[in-house]
């Protein structure tokens, strides 16, 4: 009997597959899907500028786009969405609804903002307002628990392509004698959006990222089931007025269906990436007139052709790809205005005549405003949160801050990844990211009220991103 047993476990052992004797990898799962976000009440003022710019309706349609991936082991989530940015406290309650309907981890969610500025708001001021919160929390989290209900058998791809037409350094140096003062009666070294007079033009303060980046993901039949793209634009501007837009980031999702050939399932998000720095104005050319939405739809149209020359250059979709996500809270000490800087800041805001007003440095009672507002902050530092993703040998960098062009090409090339893409207004939105060079040199983004958090934090934050990426790499 025992010689039985043992020839019948001998002869089972030989017929057993490989797979069930040894560790492979698990065969990826992918799932994605896009609910719009629309606000259905009106007016409302979109937070894009300084003063109020009140909508009325919307031209085109808001979305949260979500990917979910799971290679059995892990499983995180990638959502973009349609507006200028969102707090980390509302980007922390989505996740935690999110996980509760899907069992994802909240520190496997990754949630970012488009930074269209023609969005609507997140605060609770008015009904309107009050009212789009909820849609917006709701059909978020939904976005996430689609996507993951519809996982089913994939494979993954990334590329990159170059489009260098549409980006732009907006922060400039001018010839000498053309800086204007700045809100805090003082000259910085360069300016933002210094317009197009070539009088005044002298050069560029910084680089821009050419590259389109693209994470392809695939059915099991090789049809195409979701593309999330980047591509370090700010933003393109100029929708009707008083109409809220997706801007070109919900332009290009609309176009890349038919680009791909596509079926209504397949879902395209592009997202943000380091461009801080970085627009759509080309400085030193005379652009004709546009209509409103026409460039729009120009860089769109550019971007979609991008990713669709980028998507031609992946060679294969793996179904194997290791799976990885690192997250961290880093503390950042709040910058704090000097006891002068604080006093000016006063007397300007004590200002009331309308013709001594008319003698300030343009917006100087606003700015002045933050500044007093930065002296009375009763917190000393914020913790921000960083993600680190793997997807293969693709990673991704999400940053909560409007970030730098040139912090992203710095990410790229030290990455231990052979690609690495940057989304930026990640998890929380924490004001504008410069380096302590750019610091040093002044300017719109680097202003105490618009740049929150101590002048070395780009270093702070890169160091942290790349021991992550560093943890994610050693699972090889």
């Amino acid at each position: 009997m025992k010689k039985i047993c043992a020839l019948v476990l001998t002869i089972l052992a030989l017929k057993t597959p490989a797979s069930l004797n040894a560790a492979e990898p698990a065969a990826l799962h992918a799932g994605a899907a896009a609910v719009d976000i629309t606000p259905k009440m009106f007016p409302l003022n979109m937070p894009g500028g300084f003063s109020a710019n009140m909508a009325e309706s919307a031209h085109d349609p808001l979305h949260a786009r979500a990917l979910v991936l799971d290679d059995g082991k892990t499983a995180l989530a990638l959502v973009i969405v349609d507006v200028i940015d969102i707090a980390r406290d509302l980007s922390d309650e989505i996740k935690t609804a999110a996980a509760a309907k899907t069992g994802l981890a909240t520190d496997k969610i990754l949630i970012a903002a488009t930074h269209t500025h023609s969005g609507p708001p997140l605060n609770s001021r008015t009904e309107p307002e009050k009212a789009y919160r909820q849609i917006f929390i709701h059909g978020v989290a939904e976005a996430i628990i689609q996507a993951h209900g519809a996982r089913r058998p994939a494979a993954v791809g990334a590329a990159s392509h170059p489009l260098p037409d549409e980006v732009f350094n907006r922060r400039w140096y001018l010839k000498p004698g053309k800086m204007p003062l700045n809100p805090f009666g003082r000259l910085d070294a360069v300016k933002m959006n210094p317009g197009t007079d070539p009088d005044v033009l002298d050069r560029p303060a910084g680089p821009t990222d050419p590259d389109l980046t693209i994470l392809s993901v695939q059915d099991a039949k090789r049809r195409p089931l979701a593309l999330l793209a980047n591509y370090a634009l700010h933003y393109v501007g100029n929708p009707p007025r008083g109409q809220i837009s997706a801007d070109y980031f919900g332009e290009f999702a609309r176009l890349m269906p038919s680009r791909l050939r596509a079926d209504a399932a397949f879902v395209a998000m592009m997202s943000n990436g380091a461009s801080g720095d970085i627009n759509n104005i080309p400085f030193t050319v005379t652009r004709p007139p546009r209509e409103p939405f026409e460039q729009i739809r120009i860089v769109a149209q550019k971007a979609a052709d991008a990713a669709w020359f980028a998507h031609r250059k992946i060679e294969t979709h793996r179904s194997d790809p290791k799976l990885g996500m690192v997250e961290r809270k880093v503390p950042l000490k709040y910058r704090r205005p000097t006891e002068r800087e604080v006093a000016d800041a006063r007397a300007v805001l004590a200002v009331k005549d309308k013709a001594e007003i008319a003698k300030l440095p343009n917006l100087a009672q606003h700015y002045a405003g933050r500044v007093v507002a930065a002296a009375e902050r009763r917190e000393d530092s914020v913790a921000v949160t960083l993600q680190a993703v793997r997807i293969g040998d693709f990673a991704i960098c999400a940053i909560p801050f409007e970030t730098f062009c040139e912090i992203g090409l710095n990410l790229k090339k030290r990455s231990p990844f052979p690609m690495t893409m940057i989304i930026s207004h990640a998890n929380g939105s924490h004001g504008y990211l410069p380096t302590p060079e750019q610091h040093k040199l002044g300017g719109y983004e680097t202003w105490l009220g618009t740049n929150h958090v101590q002048e070395d934090a780009s270093v702070i934050l890169t160091d942290n991103l790349l021991a992550m990426l560093a943890e994610l790499k050693q699972a090889d």
